[in-house]
């Protein structure tokens, strides 16, 4: 696994392209022994956004390396290249572990190495993803999947997750945490990207639902029931289920879940209220039916969530 080569083509996005770079290149001091050997290769002179990269070899070079890094691809609408896609399943045939960060999964799904097989990519593209090559397991909620040969990650940030713990397989848990602490983020983050995933309100004009959303964003501490709201709506619970499912893609009470975790998380975010205050602010009830729901559905515990996006605002105002 010592050299690892970067697939540089027109069309990837330059921060994950920097991610692997940033990882594989200098080696941290903690190594005594052989670090990565890392090249990139690509067609020739390459643009990724405003930045003009130059290649040390053509495509043809990833068969040589022990591990192969597809970055991201700018524009998933778009089809990846033959000469990359055909480059990098030659790569796999010859051995390599290849990895794609963020929606370079699209590459590696292209090249038909994710079939078969469980994936991801940033949560935007999850659905393409899945909905395009049907052959492929595609988990929306994790930061990285590991599949032995085959690794993918989820968005941006995530590439870094990704990139350190290959590190830390080929190297071990201290040279991959001397990584993380060059480059000032942590050796290993707990949850999945549903934690980072925006949950936008549906629009609230030109349907029938329109004055119902901001009536029980209104009153989210209170026990609220699907009759409670059809009641409110003035139309029978199946209509209102109907309804939910055409507007807001889900049902009533997924939908309340929902808000009342988006509640809980803003709570953590900018208060210093206990896990139980938030309960009840939230029409959980109990801190056990906070933490059960919000780690099943943000994927980390409400602590943790709280450590890691306490806002700025909170702490000036010396909340800690």
């Amino acid at each position: 696994m010592s050299t690892v080569a970067v697939a540089i083509t027109d069309g990837m996005l330059h921060f994950e392209l920097s991610v692997a770079f940033e990882v594989f290149g200098p080696a941290p001091a903690a190594v005594s022994g052989p670090w990565y050997d890392l090249v990139g290769c690509g067609p020739g002179a390459v643009r990724a956004g405003r930045f003009l990269l130059e290649p040390d070899h053509g495509l043809d070079r990833l068969a040589d390396a022990g591990t192969v890094i597809v970055p991201a691809w700018a524009d998933v609408d778009v089809a990846p290249p033959a000469d990359l896609i055909d480059a990098v399943r030659a790569a796999h045939e010859a051995g390599a572990r290849v990895a794609s960060l963020c929606t370079g999964a699209f590459v590696l799904a292209a090249a038909g190495l994710l079939d078969g097989r469980r994936a991801t990519t940033h949560w935007a593209h999850t659905d393409d993803l899945a909905a395009r090559h049907p052959r492929v397991e595609v988990d929306p909620g994790v930061l990285y999947v590991d599949e032995g040969s085959v690794l993918t990650s989820a968005g941006k940030a995530a590439s870094l997750d990704l990139c350190l713990h290959l590190v830390r397989l080929d190297h071990g848990a201290t040279v991959a945490n001397a990584v993380a602490r060059r480059l000032v983020v942590p050796p290993h983050r707990a949850g999945g990207q549903a934690q980072f995933v925006a949950s936008p309100m549906p629009d609230r004009t030109g349907h029938p639902l329109g004055d119902l959303f901001p009536w029980v964003l209104e009153r989210l501490d209170h026990p609220l029931t699907v009759e409670d709201l059809a009641r409110q709506a003035a139309m029978s619970s199946r209509n209102l289920g109907r309804h939910f499912r055409s507007v807001a893609g889900t049902t009533p009470l997924q939908w309340l879940l929902i808000q009342r975790i988006r509640r809980a998380q803003e709570l953590l975010e900018r208060t210093d209220d206990s896990v139980e205050v938030i309960a009840a602010a939230t029409g959980m009830g109990t801190a056990t039916t906070l933490r059960r729901h919000f780690n099943r559905t943000v994927g980390v515990p409400p602590d943790t969530y709280r450590r890691t996006f306490r806002s700025s605002h909170a702490d000036a105002a010396g909340v800690r």
